[in-house]
């Protein structure tokens, strides 16, 4: 029983005692399970989306349209065969009014509206769905786990950030992930 604990114990990696509802920046990568290549293909260092890399896209910048306090820019997402790659800006109004909110810090099974793991988990969770019934899969998994972000804590950790992303293509080649 005491293994059984262990194994399905799942450790956090985000900072225990930050507002992931906080306004600032979020760099955000999810990638496919097990790395399969589903959303397309890069060719001569551009991306090339299939289908299902065109739902992603359609999806990500949806988020924006819901929540009025999301922004995202074309120029800092890239969706890649195996990953996304994108940054999500948390504002304090969005051209529709203020908005009142109380900092929360969220918990296990305790999710805060518009909080960076909620908007994850909704992002993931819809395209999971999409492409399960555009591929007639259902209830198969289409990310990992998890998901890597990064608090943009300055201009410079900005500028190294957007520059990656938008350098994912043309540097596909290079990395021996995607080999």
């Amino acid at each position: 029983m005491k293994d059984d604990l262990v194994l399905h114990h799942r450790r956090s990696i985000r900072l225990a005692d930050h507002d992931y509802s906080a306004q600032g920046g979020y760099y955000i990568t999810i990638v496919t399970q097990g790395r399969v290549c589903l959303f397309g293909e890069v060719v001569k260092g551009e991306i090339r989306l299939n289908e299902f890399g065109k739902t992603v896209w359609q999806e990500w910048f949806r988020t924006a349209q819901l929540r009025p306090n999301i922004e995202l820019l074309e120029d800092e997402f890239v969706v890649m065969p195996n990953h996304i790659h994108g940054i999500i800006w948390i504002n304090e109004s969005h051209g529709r009014g203020s908005l009142q909110r109380t900092p929360t810090i969220e918990r296990f099974q305790k999710p805060v509206s518009n909080s960076i793991p909620t908007i994850v988990r909704l992002f993931k969770s819809t395209i999971t769905k999409q492409i399960n019934i555009l591929r007639k899969t259902p209830n198969q998994p289409v990310w990992q786990r998890n998901y890597y972000e990064h608090i943009i804590n300055s201009e410079r950790d900005y500028y190294n950030i957007a520059n990656y992303i938008y350098s994912n293509p043309a540097n596909w080649h290079a990395d021996s992930e995607n080999q």
